[in-house]
């Protein structure tokens, strides 16, 4: 079997990595599209290690995105977002990635898609996924994006330059609506009986649920939550009931794999990072342990983080109760450590909440570029 190349970049955006490709040199037909990511992912694997592909067995290291230039007024850029599954032969465009987000206007630059003079620039950028406009604020050096600079994040060893993303208008990112169900509150049935829970759509639609109503502290590392199956199982049947609720789908057993997400969320405790770092309650404002695509993620998806700083600025939901009194900053305590975001949420003219922004900062680097192998896109895995 003769293989095809595509050019492309590997590129880690914030917590997650994947591979970038200019929308120009990708086949047209979505489905020999969605073969060629398949392929060069190295999904579907059994093993789940993705080891004949580019992905790295979780799914924060199995995402893929395609950028282009915009057409649109006032946008620069436009990209789309797919998240593939591991184990299953599943191209997934339900959800936005806000880690990799973080990379497409640095990527744009490098690309020359985007002109820009060395110093600060911002590039607004439009995700096809969810129909909103991102500003990347970042520094560019010798015509290209920088990497290097002071900020860290949890869960990436090192520091590097700092890209500040601008969500606008992220309400309703998938459903329409801020508040999907138009309430702050809801009860969902499980097998484990009505359980409440927020359902707010910001950049991605979340399900927040309290840890202590299914049987969690909400400080669990991830290895322990992994293996409390019981807790999963009840979570998973909460993300497909809210997935009906939400609208996203008609039956729970449809639900869509990226969203919503879950996110357990509890008061401040003392706990341990991943990396073995104490972290003092005093210095964040809420816990979160959040599941992405059927998995426990290793630090907060950033669409999962934006939309729980708009939560916050929301009378009575269940974050709002736990993260008082309201900070223009958000700390959020996740399994890889503390970090800040912010929103900005406000009654309209209408007298209706309006989510007018939600911002944070992530770093990101390309780390290899030139080709991505795969066999015969048009026919394998699909």
């Amino acid at each position: 079997m003769v293989q095809k190349w595509t050019p492309a970049a590997f590129v880690r955006g914030g917590t997650s990595k994947g591979l970038f490709f200019d929308e120009a040199d990708l086949p047209a037909d979505p489905s020999d599209r969605d073969a060629l990511f398949l392929s060069a992912l190295g999904s579907p694997d059994v093993y789940g290690r993705q080891l004949d592909g580019m992905g790295g067995g979780l799914s924060s290291l199995s995402k893929a995105v395609t950028v282009a230039p915009s057409t649109r007024p006032g946008i620069d850029v436009e990209y789309t977002f797919a998240q593939i599954s591991v184990d299953k032969p599943i191209v997934d465009y339900a959800a936005n990635c806000g880690n990799l987000a973080s990379a497409v206007g640095p990527y744009a630059v490098d690309q020359k898609m985007v002109a820009a003079a060395d110093g600060p620039v911002s590039v607004r950028i439009y995700n096809t996924n969810t129909s909103k406009v991102i500003v990347a604020h970042f520094d560019v050096l010798d015509g290209m994006a920088r990497t290097d600079g002071p900020l860290a994040i949890p869960g990436v060893s090192g520091t590097g330059a700092p890209v500040k993303l601008e969500f606008l208008d992220p309400g309703g990112a998938r459903t329409g609506r801020l508040l999907p169900t138009g309430a702050a509150t809801d009860h969902l049935t499980t097998s484990a009986g009505p359980i409440e829970v927020s359902l707010v759509d910001a950049t991605n639609p979340v399900v927040f649920v309290r840890a202590d109503s299914v049987g969690l502290s909400g400080h669990e590392s991830v290895a322990e939550l992994e293996a409390t199956s019981a807790a999963l199982a009840v979570l998973d049947e909460l993300r497909r009931q809210a997935a009906v609720a939400m609208g996203l789908c008609d039956r729970p057993e449809d639900a869509p794999l990226s969203n919503p997400k879950i996110a357990i969320i509890a008061g401040p405790r003392d706990y341990v990072t991943l990396s073995g770092m104490p972290v003092d309650s005093s210095t964040y404002d809420i816990s979160i342990r959040m599941i992405s695509v059927e998995q426990v993620h290793r630090a907060v998806t950033v669409t999962g983080a934006l939309c729980t700083a708009v939560a916050q600025q929301i009378p009575d939901t269940l974050v709002a109760r736990i993260a008082e009194p309201r900070r223009e900053q958000l700390r959020v305590g996740s399994p890889s450590g503390v970090f800040d975001v912010a929103a900005d949420v406000a009654v309209d003219d209408g007298g209706v909440l309006q989510a007018r922004s939600a911002t944070l900062y992530r770093t990101c680097r390309r780390l290899m570029q030139g080709s991505v192998a795969t066999q015969n896109p048009l026919s394998l895995h699909l």
